[in-house]
């Protein structure tokens, strides 16, 4: 660092940006250069100029301004009023002091002006290499089309073997299932050579099931085929390598009489039994499947993704509930993905989803390129004190994961303390330390009834695992938050831990809550945007522990070089210290929302804060765009 002499004033100039000094009295207008000659006098300010001419600022930085004053004589002038303004404010504010805070990238002209005269400075502003970065989405999309067998029909009628007919099929085969008929799993799928698939589906006809791409329903289960546990191993299974196969309108669950199943589908082998990637199954479709425990089944999860290129799609899992251990109705932690999850009904009580909990036993495995999709993941409000619950989503281990589209709503403390989401890294048997979870785009996402939102850490601290990072949260909406049987501690995002390149922008979320943000658990965050976001300030609006609320909770748990702009946070007490860049409204009714009490979040256009996001858009989620991406997802 060095220190110029500007005239009588100082500026602190680091790696040749101008930064702002902290709490210093601005230097007053007129400063003199050095030799000239300062004069106090009614003499006309002839010309204005700003010191520094011009400065290159990251987004985030501020920059003291000092104006120049002189008269026809070239005198400098003192003691005259300086009015500063900013040509784009998008781009860059300025204070009355000449503190200007550089808000997006671009280029402006800050001006200054006294008795008519006026002067410029330009400035430059980048983003930082700090900024966050966006995730890398998925590399692979599934496709999940169906094509029309084109081999032999085998049908099964009740009383058949299933089994028998998967071991005599093959490739390009259908097997039909007859329509309403009850099979006694475990059913294996078989390893079978070449490409092309085998169909297992119920011989009702097309018309009598949900079209492609339409949801299954349980309204449907009369026309469906069964395939049920009759003890704690699950319905349907696969062997090593089994590869190809699209099951379609079928029905699978655990009988009445059976009290506890460690899972009703398994995908691919969680133990260390599947050690290697040859082992894999890969190729599995679930399609259109209604798959459910029952109401007194402790069942450790519906469905298990230990595979590669397997989907679940357009299809029903409830009842998928447990106490005294975690439940999900799909959890995966042992095949390499890709998976696609869309179009379901996905009800569960530990964890709704989750990828990790468990160490893969293939060396270096990252369940990875993973989309949940148009989902509806929720459970019922009379599920509270009755079944073990701890999130809707859970990521311990994932790579490349979209989330986009669902709804998620109804969840409590309890298990857990309310977060309806947690995403961090965890080597959970401490026998993987390659666990990481990283890359996760969560956006056009509606969140409600819930006792808390996003906990986000960089690792569990009681094993090693590769800290969590590159995360962006955009565009969703958080709402009724820690209301009614809904209940936790109502923060809406909590990040802890040494976490890397978090992006939280364009959010909608109020809370009866503790905090928007909270802050806590050294080392600090680097790489931190927190922009344009909307929402109330509950009890502490952003909290950083032990240091308190506003910007002291920022430079004490954030890296230098975060983004804190564009932010409308509602109700914020006077006194607290907040960067500058962001809206503070007193009340909801001052932030010019449609129609708050009836759930519609727009932005008028006549709000005082349309169109002032860091982007030129509004602050909040694109409403629009969210109501696009869920459209249809909550069937009544």
């Amino acid at each position: 660092m060095r220190i110029i002499s500007l005239g009588r004033a100082l500026a602190v100039v680091a790696l040749g940006i101008f930064l702002d000094t902290g709490c210093v009295a601005a230097p007053p207008s007129g400063i003199a250069g050095q030799g000239d000659t300062t004069v106090t006098q009614s003499g006309a300010v002839a010309s204005v100029s700003l010191q520094p001419a011009s400065a290159n600022l990251l987004i985030g930085q501020t920059v003291q301004l000092i104006a120049v004053l002189k008269d026809t004589a070239g005198r400098v002038l003192t003691g005259r009023t300086v009015t500063w303004s900013s040509g784009n404010q998008l781009i860059a504010t300025v204070t009355a002091a000449g503190i200007v805070r550089a808000l997006a990238a671009g280029s402006v002209t800050i001006s200054a002006t006294s008795q008519g005269t006026s002067g410029g400075a330009t400035l430059t502003i980048s983003a930082p290499a700090s900024q966050a970065s966006d995730p890398e989405l998925p590399r692979v999309t599934i496709d999940t089309r169906y094509t029309a067998p084109t081999g032999r029909t085998l049908n099964v009628a009740a009383g058949g073997s299933v089994q028998a007919a998967i071991d005599s099929a093959k490739g390009c085969d259908v097997i039909m299932l007859q329509a309403g008929a009850t099979f006694t799993g475990p059913i294996t799928l078989r390893n079978k050579s070449g490409t092309c698939w085998i169909t297992i589906r119920s011989s009702a006809p097309d018309a009598s099931l949900p079209a492609e791409g339409m949801r299954m329903t349980p309204s449907y289960a009369g026309v469906l085929p069964k395939i049920v546990s009759a003890n704690s191993g699950p319905a349907l299974q696969t062997e090593p390598g089994a590869h190809h196969y699209r099951i379609i309108g079928v029905e699978l669950g655990v009988s009445s009489s059976v009290t506890l199943n460690y899972g009703i589908v398994t995908l691919g082998d969680g133990s260390s039994a599947q050690n290697s990637l040859s082992q894999v199954p890969n190729n599995l479709i679930l399609d259109r499947v209604y798959v459910h425990g029952h109401s007194t089944l402790n069942v450790s999860r519906c469905v298990a993704l230990n595979s590669a290129m397997s989907a679940v799609i357009d299809s029903y899992l409830s009842e998928c509930h447990a106490q005294g251990f975690d439940s999900q109705a799909i959890c995966g932690w042992n095949g390499p993905g890709p998976f696609r999850i869309a179009n379901n009904y996905l009800q569960g009580a530990g964890e709704i989803v989750m990828f990790g909990g468990a160490d893969p036993a293939i060396q270096n495995l990252h369940p990875a390129d993973i989309e949940l999709t148009r989902n509806h993941v929720t459970r019922p409000p009379s599920w509270k004190g009755v079944w073990e619950v701890k999130n809707l989503l859970e990521l311990k281990h994932a790579q490349r994961v979209l989330v986009e589209g669902n709804v998620f709503e109804n969840h409590w403390a309890d298990a857990q303390d309310g977060f309806a989401f947690v995403f961090w890294s965890v080597d959970q048997g401490g026998t993987a330390p390659w666990s990481e979870t990283r890359d996760i785009t969560f956006r056009y996402n509606i969140v409600r009834n819930a006792g808390g939102g996003m906990n986000l850490a960089a690792r569990s601290q009681s094993s090693t695992a590769v800290a969590a990072s590159h995360m962006k949260i955009s565009d969703n909406v958080f709402d009724n938050i820690n209301v009614g049987v809904f209940t936790g501690h109502g923060r809406l995002f909590q990040l802890l831990n040494e976490l890397d390149n978090i992006d939280i922008e364009h959010n909608t979320t109020f809370t009866s809550g503790s905090a928007a943000l909270f802050l806590g658990a050294l080392p600090q965050v680097t790489n931190f945007a927190y922009r344009n976001n909307l929402t109330n300030h509950g009890q502490y609006g952003v909290f950083g522990s032990n240091v308190g609320e506003g910007t002291p909770a920022l430079t004490t748990y954030m890296a230098p070089g975060y983004v804190f702009l564009g932010n409308v946070i509602i109700g914020v007490p006077s006194g607290v210290s907040y960067p500058s860049g962001n809206f503070f409204p007193a009340a909801v009714a001052n932030v010019g929302l449609t129609d708050y009490a009836g759930g519609n979040y727009h932005l008028l256009n006549t709000s005082l804060y349309a169109k002032k996001g860091t982007d030129g858009r509004d602050p909040g989620a694109d409403i629009d765009a969210v109501t696009l991406a869920t459209q249809g997802v909550v069937i009544p």
